[in-house]
This record gives C-alpha cells, structure tokens and sequence, in this order.
C-alpha cells in the first residue's frame, strides 16, 4: 500500500542540476513508492523537460495532500517562481529568494506534518550567500527555521550515508586549518550523541556502535605527530562512555574505512569535512545520502552538489537524488509517517 504523506523535494540551485533528478526520479518510480511532490517552478520544469527529451506529465497543485493522487500520472508540483529566467550552469543570485522560499515552505509543512520529510536538491552556497544568505549550508539553516518554529534551539549534526558506511562530520564547512582549531571534546561529545540518537530513531538499531577518528597520522603516534588525540578526542570518548554509548577510538583515519573495519561500527565520528566525505564517496559515489540528524522531521538530500558544468546537457545521474527519496521513505516510516 502506498503511504498516504508524501515527501517534499526542493528545487535547489535552478541553474544546476536538481530539475533534471527531480524529473529523472519521478520517471524512475515504481508502484508501491511514496509519493512526492516538486516545489518549484512549472514553467522552469516544462521548458528544462522538453529541452532533455524527457516525457514528465506535470500537474499543478495547491497544497501537499493532493500530491497522493496526481503522483501516479504526473509529476505535482506546489509552485515556486523564480525571479528571471534561468541559464543552465550560470547562477544568478536574483533566483536566491525562490531556493530559499522552496526549502522554508518544504519545512514547514514538514514541520506542520503535512508531509512525512522533505529531500533537498542541491544548492549553490556562494550565489546564496552573494544574495545575503548567512549559513554555510542547508544543515545549518533547516536547523534555525526548526529552532525558530519550536521555541528552542535545535542541535543537529551531519550525516553522510550509504548501505555500506555512514559517516558524520564533527567540523563541516571549515577550511581545513580553522577546523583544527575549532576541534574541542564538547564538539565531539555534542556530535556523537545527536549522531547515536539518530542510528537509533532513524535508522533503527537499537545499539548503535560509534567509532571515532583520529585527527592526526597514526593517531598522533603518541604525541609525536600532534597531541589532539590525547588532549581533545579521548577525553570526549570518555565522556560518551559515561552516557552508555558504544564508542571506540581514537582510530588511525587509514585504517578506519576498509571492509573489515567497516563491520565492526555503524557509524565513524570525523574530525573534519574530507575525513567524511572522501570514503565515502569512494565507497559509493552514486549512492551516498546527506541526512540531517536531530531536527523534528526527516530530510535527506543527494551527496553532491549543484554540477553546473554538465547542467542542461541531459548527463546527470539521479541514483543519488533516487536514494535519498528511498531513505527519506524509510526513516519515515520508522516515525509511522
């Protein structure tokens, strides 16, 4: 039986690749999946379908309850117009205010339970910025609509995730020298707990085993290559103990990520952005999820960016987009969503 709340996907950067997954998705569905709905605009999408050769029946609608019944014939749409015209690969930040009204309408019916989570494409993060935006990312900015909405700060991590590794950044959208130095035990304390409260509501296991990363070569080889780990990461390994989490390290980053290593924790605590994102997306390129850990509600997103080099050239894979609806799905209906 197909659930009855469907998911909500996010145009993201117009000029990047994130119509092209959204029509490519919804030509992949089968019977049985949930439904989902674009918010984005139609004329954008229509134009973008012909372009592609794509055959993508569209359907306007106002509100996400009828996403259900239209999904098996057309793509819905909850509409969302840009500003100008858009030129595939060439972002403009006059089309900054339609990205960002699509993600604040998708969490907000996310977070009203009109829809069981939303999926977001990807964005270009300077044009948005350019436009006054003052996150560094979508995680960033879902955390602060939901803290807003609830009357209380919200404490969110990321995830990266695929069948075979799940990773969750400690430092995310750092140069690599100030993520060093913004490294500290209550970071990492603060990250593997949302990252262990979210193995277990969201993805089911009841015990989730953490394992944490060194941050220097050889785990610091005893001080002698950087003392982090003695100062900063043990301590903070101490203090989840204590919580009753399963968690082992500090851990040679090398010898973290090969098959056997992989089996023996559900998710690996890293100390900064590249640490995370290079295994996994060796492990599975195609594949991988952004999962944003501790908001109200389920989002999920592709694991790659906006491809404006090959946007409007009908080259995009959706595989990524398609796995983060298939997960979405799943850890909705874990929450009976």
């Amino acid at each position: 039986m197909t659930p009855s709340l469907p998911l909500a996907v996010t145009m993201g950067e117009p000029a990047g690749i994130g119509g092209e997954l959204s029509l490519k998705a919804w030509l992949a569905r089968k019977p049985g999946d949930r439904p989902f709905f674009v918010l984005d605009d139609a004329d954008r999408l229509t134009t973008l379908a012909r372009d592609l050769g794509l055959d993508v029946p569209m359907q306007k609608i106002a509100g996400a309850a009828e996403a259900g019944e239209v999904f098996g014939a057309a793509l819905p749409i909850l509409s969302v117009k840009l500003r100008t015209t858009v030129t595939p690969g060439r972002p403009t930040p006059i089309n900054a205010a339609a990205t960002l009204e699509a993600i604040e309408r998708a969490a907000a019916l996310a977070l009203s339970g009109e829809v069981a989570g939303l999926v977001t494409n990807p964005i270009q993060k300077k044009t948005l910025q350019e436009a006054g935006f003052r996150h560094p990312g979508h995680t960033e900015f879902l955390a602060e609509l939901a803290s807003t909405a609830g009357g209380k700060p919200v404490e969110v991590a990321m995830m990266l995730a695929c069948p075979a590794l799940k990773v969750v950044p400690v430092t995310i959208h750092l140069a690599l020298a100030d993520a060093v130095r913004a490294l500290d035990s209550a970071g990492i304390v603060r990250v593997g707990r949302i990252a262990a409260a979210g193995l277990a509501s969201l993805f089911g296991i009841a015990n989730p085993r953490l394992a944490v990363a060194a941050l220097n070569p050889h785990a610091g080889e005893q001080g002698a290559m950087g003392d982090e780990e003695s100062r900063i990461i043990a301590p903070a390994i101490e203090t989840l103990r204590r919580d009753g989490i399963d968690v082992r390290g500090p851990a040679p980053a090398d010898t973290l990520f090969h098959p056997a290593a992989r089996a023996t924790y559900d998710a690996a605590l890293c100390m900064y952005h590249d640490q995370a994102l290079i295994p996994i997306k060796t492990v599975d390129f195609s594949g991988g999820v952004n999962v944003t850990l501790g908001l109200p509600f389920v989002r999920t997103s592709p694991d790659h960016g906006t491809a404006l080099d090959i946007a409007g050239t009908g080259r995009a894979d959706p595989a990524s987009l398609i796995a983060a609806l298939a997960m979405a799905d799943d850890m909705a209906r874990r929450r009976h969503t």
